[in-house]
């Protein structure tokens, strides 16, 4: 790509930094072919967003939800990440990119390339399903399969409720991904926000956060997001091309100082 006077300034703030944290949202996997939820024509503008309680009380819920994870599942389970996904795990790889904090439950940057210990799934993930009583959980290959002959599976450890392992409306966050997220911001010294619209929360509080201990905050979003004003770059592009530009470049730093 051209790199314009954003992505230029973009390059030069993250330059001399060595602990930068990305914050993903569902924009930096539009391009790998899955729905963005908030954006212009997202899915929760189409339909109202799904609640634990809605889906424990109406098993009309429930019987649609399995009949179209058995039909949708597959397609994201064989969706392959982007050039976004790619350029994150490329600045893992050289120590320049601590730890990924992500929204999605889509796996993607685990298959670009993330260590899985280093990439919080704030949300969850929709590759394992869990009880929701007794929190038992099985790959969702596993439950995949049991679709073939039943309609609502149930929990074969006590009966329970089954239904992805991702947070839904009325759920609160996992206390130690979110203590985890809040560490990891607290340390770094620059946070790199990528395709999120920045108001679900609490999640949306952890780039604010960074900031105000100390850390510097870009932007790269298609869509304007409340941090814009305390944001020193906001890039307005293509997330995939951005962070290969800025991959490339600091991947070139590197090869010229001969260290992270």
């Amino acid at each position: 790509m051209t790199i314009g006077h954003d992505v230029a300034s973009l390059i030069a703030l993250a330059r001399p930094c060595r602990r930068i944290v990305a914050f993903t949202g569902a924009g930096i996997s539009t391009e790998s072919g899955i729905p963005d939820y908030r954006g212009p024509g997202g899915v929760w503008e189409r339909n109202a967003p799904p609640t634990l309680s809605d889906f424990r009380e109406n098993a009309q819920t429930r019987l649609t939800y399995w009949h179209e994870r058995r039909a949708r599942y597959p397609a994201l389970r064989d969706t392959d990440p982007n050039a976004g996904h790619f350029a994150l795990a490329r600045l893992q790889s050289v120590g320049r990119l601590t730890h990924i904090i992500t929204q999605n439950i889509d796996g993607l940057h685990q298959k670009a390339g993330s260590p899985a210990k280093t990439t919080i799934e704030l949300h969850g993930t929709a590759h394992k399903v869990r009880c929701l009583d007794c929190f038992a959980s099985w790959p969702a290959a596993a439950i995949q399969a049991r679709l073939a002959q039943e309609a609502i599976p149930g929990c074969a450890n006590c009966g329970g409720m089954l239904r992805a392992a991702t947070v839904l409306f009325g759920q609160t966050l996992p206390d130690d991904a979110l203590r985890r997220t809040f560490d990891v911001a607290r340390a770094s010294d620059l946070v790199l926000v990528v395709g999120s619209s920045l108001v679900v929360q609490p999640a949306a509080r952890i780039p604010e956060f960074a900031v105000a201990a100390g850390a510097r905050l870009a932007i790269i979003n298609n869509e304007p997001t409340p941090l814009d004003g305390i944001a020193d770059v906001v890039v307005r592009a293509s997330a995939g091309l951005v962070l290969s530009a800025l991959a490339n470049a600091l991947l070139d730093q590197v090869e010229a100082t001969g260290s992270g």
